[in-house]
């Protein structure tokens, strides 16, 4: 699944995992995006849009 909003283009972001004795070692976070039907343009599409979009109301869900 590819993990990018098709609204905002939100998509993997990097970081560190820190360990209790402060050791880091690389990891990703995975933006939050679920599959959804909404209308765009006029047409209907079914697409992978991100948590935040969703709640504030950037597209109408079918």
């Amino acid at each position: 699944m590819s993990r990018v909003c098709s609204v905002c283009g939100k998509g993997r972001a990097s970081g560190n995992n820190v360990s209790h004795s402060n050791r880091k070692t690389k990891r990703t976070f995975e933006a939050n995006v679920q599959k959804v039907t909404y209308k765009a343009d006029g047409k209907v599409t079914t697409d992978y849009v991100c948590a935040r979009c969703l709640k504030s109301n950037k597209i109408e869900r079918v």
